[in-house]
């Protein structure tokens, strides 16, 4: 496969990802914020863009002002519009490779992003339906994508870009909470306290399945050992790193490239969180959580100069 083909699908898959990952931490921020007291809401806002890769740097006036730039403003290139754009056009850029049934939802998504401007006058119910619509049609994608594309070479860069995307969001998002709004040493959480940790879950679609495997009794220690350590649960940063070392693991078979410094990578990420503790990163976890984030990136510096940028000669041999 072309360096130049792997790399925009690769990113077309990260950027839709990003994308699908700032619109359901907006939305369920958004619905969230009838329950915070108002005092508490601009410094949650800001917490929140901070978690964000590379947040914009401005001074955020009211809710609907950094929201609206956090979700639609094309000249932030981390905006959930600029995301779903550079996606397409990562996309048409290597459109021999996807899938017809792809390439119209891809379409479909980008054009309904471009049409659609929240305003403050709709806040509520058009921002709402703007973000639902940009998570469903992203997750429209990525099932269209493992029923009709081959799962080949080409489909391996995708599931990397995507895993990838969601350790690194996810670890960050926990990051920004554990260290700027630390659990309660005494263990008794308020009213406001419980708003954020039950947020925190929802922002990765996981207080159901939270429930089910510790019941609704809703704890930080809990709550990290869920997100980061669970194989099992999809927005895991555990199960995320699995599926990149098994995306990686199979491009180098059909490559021929094995034991590269990705691969490397990425299973040295992989075994520290197979035996981790959660006892033993509670008093460190956001530089833990940080260190993940340092590691994603290595691998993905890793990925372009293995896959994307390599030298000529090693093209050749």
């Amino acid at each position: 496969m072309l360096s130049r083909v792997a790399d925009s699908l690769y990113w077309m898959s990260r950027y839709l990802e990003r994308a699908e990952h700032a619109a359901r931490v907006v939305n369920v921020n958004l619905n969230l914020t009838l329950d915070r007291a108002p005092a508490d809401a601009a410094q949650h806002w800001g917490r929140l863009l901070a978690s964000l890769p590379d947040p914009p740097a401005w001074q955020m006036r009211t809710v609907p002002d950094g929201d609206e730039r956090a979700t639609v403003d094309l000249a932030n290139r981390e905006s959930i519009a600029a995301c779903v754009g550079a996606a397409r056009e990562n996309a048409r850029q290597v459109r021999e490779e996807i899938s017809t049934e792809m390439w119209e939802e891809i379409n479909q998504l980008f054009l309904a992003v471009q049409q659609r401007r929240p305003i403050e006058s709709e806040w509520t119910a058009g921002t709402h339906e703007f973000l639902t619509a940009t998570i469903t049609g992203v997750h429209q994608i990525q099932g269209v994508t493992d029923a009709t594309m081959t799962h080949g070479e080409g489909w391996h860069y995708i599931e990397l870009g995507r895993y990838l995307e969601r350790a690194s969001a996810t670890a960050a998002l926990l990051d920004v909470q554990f260290r700027e709004a630390p659990p309660d040493p005494t263990g008794a959480a308020g009213v406001s306290e419980f708003v954020e940790w039950v947020g925190l879950l929802k922002s990765c679609c996981a207080f159901e399945a939270y429930c089910r495997h510790y019941t609704a009794d809703v704890r930080p220690q809990r709550i990290a050992e869920f997100l980061v350590l669970n194989p099992d649960f999809p927005r895991s940063i555990h199960f995320a790193a699995g599926r990149v070392q098994a995306a990686l693991r199979a491009m180098a078979g059909l490559t021929g490239r094995v034991n590269g410094r990705s691969e490397r990578l990425a299973g040295r990420l992989l075994a520290s969180l197979d035996y981790g503790q959660i006892d033993e990163i509670m008093g460190e976890l956001p530089a833990y959580l940080q260190g993940i984030v340092r590691q994603a990136t290595e691998i993905n510096t890793a990925v372009h100069r293995q896959y994307i940028a390599y030298p000529v000669d090693a093209g050749l041999a």
